[in-house]
């Protein structure tokens, strides 16, 4: 049970802050904590390592569709990426060397998943409890486990029943055996199928991959930088930050391509379709690649290696529908049966479940699950009413089509640093957003994000089940950032401390029982 614990009084203490998950975001974060000179915050991380998403997905080909020189944080410049755009060891290594620069093991706790966080209105205080029975208090919580963490498996009859080798992309076999000239399937044909289909191909003795629909898959702009590069970063570090300038605007500017009906957009199709016919002679090939929807609609990807394994004798494309799956065969709508031995999921994450599965309770037992019953939704993607000193870092509506996330990270991280700040510099207890700030907020968002193609008809997921687009922002990155710049606390309900004695002795906040 919870030991008793004093309010803290801020004026002479920092707060104590719990942030949930060691991936991307949660080190960016740390790293501003400690700059702001806050260093009262534990990370906790339900795995053994830090990366997130960069951890999880290892599977052959993983790397990032955003310039590396972009995909990194801007106080902490890599002059050393390999390749335009780095894959998922060098990424890794990256965020790893960040957490030893700047001293943040010693802030996370491994191993350690937490199951419920519940707000006592009377202390201020966050009562947090882990799946292994530790009870954590803090001030400020924190969920930075971001949109693509819980692997989606596809609900399929018979799936259970298969008796051969099966993994989801995120949770990859590694074991070269259970691909080598066997009868390999792979249900999926997003974003990171697109990426390992080509290297599964060159160990399966047949691939066959099943596909709902296609995405539009533009070339990649891939080459290596080379030493002289390399060199020049290190020695001139502004020339590497102009160069991240320039890929910035470069990136920003192709936002067109997301409005209805724009001509960036039409271009881009055209771009899209010559790549399928440059690369794939059979008109029915070429067909099964072409999607029914626009440009942007669901996720833009970028491949060079994607459309020519397909000219290959062993792989195929089925695009019929999957009635159900046996101990060895998947059988289609049409009756058709096909050997399979390995079965590779690429069905994506549960993007618009948020923070699942943790169980987040505020204010007189408000449930963020029932809140959001009809869609995750937060005032600029990072707080809620009802849910005070709580923040989401990629929360609802903050991913991006067009730029890097990393971006819109290091913005909510300002902004919950300035949140934090102005608990301490205004003697505040807590912080709670006003529900009439959000619901307008919120209006304007589906609104403007309904001028998008991302409204098209496309089933991507970016949408929840009801077709609310729960996952991008509709704008530039700028606009976000400027949105963020400040924190505007006139749009929060405060709660001060009321005076305690100065002889009081404060007990420590973390008692784990």
């Amino acid at each position: 049970m919870n030991q008793a614990v004093t309010p803290l009084n801020l004026k002479k203490n920092k707060p104590e802050i719990i942030i949930v998950g060691a991936g991307v975001s949660s080190i960016c974060l740390a790293y501003q904590l400690k700059k702001a000179g806050i260093h009262s915050f534990t990370i906790y991380e339900k795995t053994d390592e830090i990366g997130g998403t960069w951890r999880d997905n290892s599977y052959p080909g993983a790397e990032c569709d955003v310039p590396s020189v972009l995909y990194s944080y801007s106080f902490e410049l890599n002059p050393h990426w390999t390749q335009k755009f780095s894959p998922q060891a060098e990424i890794l290594n990256y965020l790893q060397h960040c957490v030893k620069k700047f001293d943040l093991r010693r802030h996370i706790q491994f191993n350690t998943e937490i199951s419920t966080a519940d707000f006592d209105k009377s202390a201020g205080l966050w009562r947090i409890k882990t799946t292994d029975n530790q009870e954590l208090n803090a001030n400020v919580f924190i969920s930075a486990i971001g949109q693509l963490s819980v692997p989606k498996y596809p609900d399929i009859p018979g799936l259970k029943s298969f008796k051969g080798n099966v993994f989801h992309s995120a949770r990859w076999n590694h074991d070269k055996e259970i691909l080598k000239d066997k009868n390999v399937a792979v249900i999926g044909s997003g974003a990171s199928a697109v990426q390992f289909i080509p290297h599964v191909a060159q160990d399966a003795g047949h691939l066959t991959v099943f596909q709902r629909s296609p995405h539009w898959i533009v070339p990649k702009p891939e080459r290596d930088y080379a030493e002289w590069e390399h060199r020049m970063f290190e020695s001139y570090p502004w020339v590497q930050r102009m160069y991240r300038y320039m890929l910035y605007w470069q990136m920003e500017l192709a936002h067109g391509i997301l409005h209805k009906g724009s001509w960036l957009g039409k271009r881009a199709e055209s771009i899209c379709k010559w790549h399928i016919n440059k690369h794939l002679s059979d008109p029915v090939l070429q067909e099964k690649m072409v999607p029914d929807y626009p440009v942007g609609c669901k996720r833009i990807l970028i491949s060079n290696n994607y459309y020519p394994t397909f000219a290959q004798n062993n792989v195929d494309m089925v695009t019929t529908g999957i009635k159900k799956i046996t101990p060895k065969t998947i059988v289609t709508n049409n009756g058709d049966k096909y050997p399979v031995d390995t079965l590779i999921l690429g069905t994506g994450y549960e993007a618009t479940e948020f923070l699942t599965p943790m169980e987040v309770t505020g204010v007189d037992g408000l449930s963020l699950q029932s809140v959001w019953k009809e869609g995750a939704e937060a005032h600029l993607g990072m707080t809620v009413p009802g849910f005070p000193n709580f923040y989401m870092i990629y929360g609802p509506n903050t991913n991006l089509g067009h730029n890097s996330v990393i971006f819109m990270f290091e913005s909510q991280v300002n902004y919950i640093v300035k949140g934090i700040q102005a608990l301490i510099d205004n003697d505040l207890k807590y912080i709670d957003v006003k529900k009439e700030v959000m619901i307008q907020y919120n209006l304007k968002l589906q609104h403007d994000v309904k001028q998008t193609v991302w409204d098209s008809d496309c089933g991507s997921w970016y949408k929840n089940e009801a077709g609310k687009i729960t996952n991008n922002w509709p704008h530039t990155s700028v606009n976000y950032w400027w949105n963020t710049l400040e924190l505007k606390l006139n749009e929060y309900n405060q709660e001060k401390y009321t005076p305690v004695a100065e002889d009081v002795v404060q007990e420590p906040l973390n008692t784990k029982v």
